[in-house]
């Protein structure tokens, strides 16, 4: 905007301080993670956080993306888990001319009012991993999270021979997320394992209420089974720590072993099913999250449309009351198929 020769130098001075404080606060990332698209439609993207592996493994691949499909990135934001950020970051998106955004909202209950301005504004939103509540989206990119709780359900059951007490480190219940996978093990469990007494743990995906919950279950169940770990990229570490540091962490088929299965596909999780500190994981696909967020954002800047049904890259398109959502494939590891080149776990870095 140009400024009229009459008005004062303090007048444009404080209209650009204004504007690098916004962009200050919505931890936005340098220009070197974006690319030069040259007359491609502008992506504005959200990183949801960078306190987990899986999140930062994500963000990685996005960068390498955007670089080598020429995506015509805006300066990459970082809304830290906190949804008055992500906001704040997609204003800023809006401002400086995005034609579609990527974001991966935590909690999917607030975000509709901001969905809504975006669709107001013709702004088409590709979300990753998690499905808002409400407001209009483009293309949920995500797995099959009621499969990962029934897969963790199924694996556990049966090392478990059908009997014991398992912890469930839950993830946040505000988020699609974590009730898909809480509600579809706890319907497994009952259903297949009754005799399995699970102890739900609420943890709003943070490591150290994870361990702190489990020091206080494991006082009071010194005879635990197993744990269903719904985030290994930020119960893993803390977990692992807290069971070695009691003399819990036995190998897997040692006696006392306590049986573990987690959700997200992590190096750090494979080299943990080696050693035969957990026995599984389900792995999310952070290499595809990133290719294929990109790929429907730059479609839905383009004005191009999907319809629900089967795709040419494995997965299934399915029609939601707000959007439609692309559900990749997510496969259960464990000791047999750990060193299975396919799985982007082995191919970090």
């Amino acid at each position: 905007m140009k400024l009229a020769r009459t008005r004062s130098t303090a007048a444009a001075a404080t209209a650009v301080l204004a504007v690098l404080a916004l962009a200050t606060a919505c931890n936005r990332e340098s220009t070197d993670s974006a690319a030069s698209g040259g007359d491609k439609p502008a992506i504005g993207i959200d990183l949801p956080r960078s306190d987990s592996d899986f999140w930062n493994s994500y963000a990685e691949y996005l960068k390498k993306d955007v670089k080598s499909e020429g995506i015509n990135a805006l300066p990459l934001s970082n809304s830290q888990n906190d949804v008055t950020k992500l906001v704040a970051n997609v204003q800023v998106f809006q401002n400086t001319g995005a034609k579609a955004v990527v974001m991966a909202p935590q909690d999917t209950g607030a975000i509709a009012s901001t969905l809504d301005t975006l669709a107001s504004k013709k702004i088409p939103v590709v979300s990753v991993d998690t499905r808002p509540d409400k407001g209009d989206v483009y293309m949920v990119v995500r797995a099959d999270n009621r499969a990962y709780g029934t897969k963790a359900c199924e694996f556990l059951g049966e090392q478990l021979g059908g009997k014991g007490k398992v912890a469930e480190l839950q993830g946040a219940l505000d988020s699609i997320n974590g009730r898909d996978r809480s509600e579809a093990f706890a319907e497994c469990m009952k259903e297949k394992f009754p005799k399995i007494k699970v102890f739900e743990l609420p943890t709003d995906w943070k490591g150290d209420v994870a361990s702190a919950k489990l020091q206080s279950l494991l006082a009071q169940h010194p005879d635990l089974k197993g744990i269903y770990m719904q985030a290994g990229g930020v119960f893993l570490q803390p977990t692992l720590a807290l069971l070695e540091q009691k003399g819990l962490l036995k190998p897997a088929g040692e006696k006392g072993h306590i049986s573990i299965v987690s959700n997200d596909g992590i190096p750090q999780e494979f080299e943990a099913i080696r050693a035969g500190k957990i026995d599984a994981t389900i792995s999310q696909p952070a290499d595809l999250y990133a290719k294929y967020a990109l790929y429907y954002a730059e479609a839905a800047a383009e004005g191009k449309t999907f319809k629900p049904g089967k795709t040419d890259h494995d997965s299934t398109i399915i029609q939601l009351p707000n959007g439609l959502e692309d559900q990749l494939a997510a496969p259960l590891v464990t000791k047999d198929n750990v060193d299975d080149k396919a799985l982007w776990g082995n191919n970090v870095g």
